[in-house]
């Protein structure tokens, strides 16, 4: 081999070494950017579908309750039945009685307009007839869905069954639309039913069409499929600049690039953002667990409480994602989701029973946060609720600090909210602050609950109760033997699996009104 030769292979060989691992590293990037886009649309088609389930299953549910009801038909009586179930339902808009096809009456009327229901566009298997009509008891031209079970029928706006918000960074579209009728039901944006066309006719779930990627599922149930669709175009135009960018450069830019890369996805994995995620998604619901009178079993109230259910099915303990949410600044912005969430989940109900209230949990840096007693007064004037049905409960950290809590409390108190103090004993025990605090209501912890039997200090926390006057909820009672020595002592209120656990809000308003009608 010549030196020319040799030199040549030398160079060439030095060219592949500085340029292979760039294009290596381009290939790559651009793969897994792919990989991320299509797991994003996929998992965007997962959540509409998981809606649209939501949503249908809620309609089933809707009318097995109402084909419970065994009186009169539209009498005051059934009337009252077909609103509970409206309002119990989330999704459901209205409630219909029909004969024969006609309406009779609804949730919302006592006597329906004089129409007459086509025999149904579909029927699943599992026996529920399906509709979608522009025809409803109130004359107005809107395009609803409908799910009917026996003489009834609920209406459903087709909107909800595709309201879900992406939770990536790119704009995702939605359409749902008839297998069969090949009818647009909902969607976000105008759909190309061409594409649905050569996807339906070719049995594809992806194709990428006109700087487009689009994703196709069946829900055959209600004869329905969801086409989700999201512009690859910031995807190419990112790929290009990178390109362009570490060409000249060589393998420092590359490797500089890969550690930003790796530092961006590390950042965007962070406890912070996965909670942060979480709240603004509305992934954490709240739960509620009755508190009740032990003297009467009569439910007064409930305690608010934060859940969080993950992908897989199972429920992330609040003892994990409470410090979490504290440990990364989010505390107070999950406050506000669960206030939010629990106006929006009892803010009817709390209207209609002016003598119940909700306790709501707020943390040592909730008390310090300005801006929250102005959103809860917002949400009470929003909702109709008076301050005394929302009750603020604080751990006993919460006033380690006198000075910094003393003037936050009495701004809430003069407000109208009662001031629970909660799992007292556990923690920063001291009549002092028992003494300079204006507080109402002393919860004792489960702990010495379930101690009563062989320890002392449960007597004494409940005499330095009496004697500063404050009002007793016991947590955790589980038996009729705590429950009779509670009260006994003089404890007014208990709350534990002897009554209930915490439940969803369509069961907690249900286990709820049962109690209340329950001599």
């Amino acid at each position: 081999m010549t030196t020319r030769h040799l030199v040549s292979l030398v160079t060439a060989v030095l060219i592949l070494s500085v340029f292979v691992p760039i294009l290596l590293s381009v290939w790559l990037a651009h793969r897994q950017a792919n990989e991320d886009f299509i797991q994003e649309l996929n998992s965007y088609t997962e959540r509409v579908l998981m809606r649209t389930n939501l949503v249908t299953q809620q309609a089933k549910e809707a009318l097995v309750q109402a084909n419970k009801f065994t009186g009169a038909p539209c009498s005051t009586a059934h009337l009252r039945s077909m609103r509970q179930i409206s309002y119990v339902y989330r999704y459901v808009q209205e409630v219909l009685w029909t004969d024969n096809g006609v309406p009779q009456c609804s949730s919302l009327e006592h006597h329906s307009q004089d129409i007459t229901f086509p025999p149904p566009d579909r029927v699943t298997p599992d026996g529920y007839k399906a509709w979608l009509t522009q025809k409803n008891d109130l004359g107005m031209q809107h395009v609803m869905g409908a799910l009917g079970s026996g003489n009834y029928m609920v209406m459903i706006d087709p909107a909800s069954l595709i309201d879900v918000l992406p939770a990536g960074v790119n704009d995702i579209e939605a359409a749902l639309i008839g297998s069969k009728s090949e009818r647009v039901i909902a969607s976000t944006q105008p759909v190309d039913m061409a594409v649905w066309r050569q996807m339906t006719k070719e049995n594809l779930s992806t194709l990428e069409n006109k700087s487009s990627l689009y994703n196709l599922r069946e829900y055959p149930d209600l004869g329905l499929a969801v086409l989700t669709w999201s512009s690859v175009t910031p995807l190419a135009v990112q790929w290009h600049r990178q390109l362009l960018v570490w060409m000249p450069i060589g393998v420092l830019v590359s490797l500089l690039t890969c550690f930003f890369i790796v530092r961006l996805l590390r950042r965007l994995q962070s406890p912070h953002h996965r909670m942060l995620d979480a709240i603004n998604a509305n992934d954490i619901s709240v739960h509620y667990q009755p508190i009740v009178s032990l003297s009467s079993g009569k439910i007064v109230g409930a305690e608010a409480l934060a859940r969080w259910q993950q992908p897989d099915g199972s429920w992330l303990s609040p003892e994990i994602f409470i410090p979490l949410a504290e440990q990364t600044g989010l505390i107070t912005r999950l406050t506000e989701r669960v206030i939010t969430n629990v106006f929006q989940d009892l803010g009817k109900w709390l209207q209609q029973h002016p003598d119940f209230h909700v306790s709501i949990n707020l943390s040592v840096e909730d008390l310090l946060s300005p801006a929250l007693a102005a959103f809860i007064s917002r949400q009470l004037n929003h909702w109709q609720v008076t301050p005394s049905q929302i009750a603020l409960e604080l751990t006993e950290r919460g006033f380690a600090d006198p000075k910094a809590t003393l003037p936050v409390l009495t701004h809430y108190r003069k407000n109208g909210h009662a001031i629970y103090i909660d799992d007292f004993g556990t923690g920063y025990s001291s009549l002092r602050y028992l003494q300079d605090l204006d507080v109402d209501t002393l919860k004792i912890d489960k702990s010495f609950v379930d101690a009563l039997e062989y320890k002392q200090v449960t007597p004494h926390i409940i005499e330095m109760a009496k004697s500063l006057k404050l009002a007793m909820v016991a947590e955790g009672v589980e038996t009729t033997a705590q429950r009779d020595w509670l009260r006994a002592h003089g404890v007014q209120y208990g709350q534990g699996w002897l009554y209930s656990k915490a439940l969803p809000k369509a069961e907690f308003i249900l286990w709820a009104e049962e109690n209340l009608r329950t001599p």
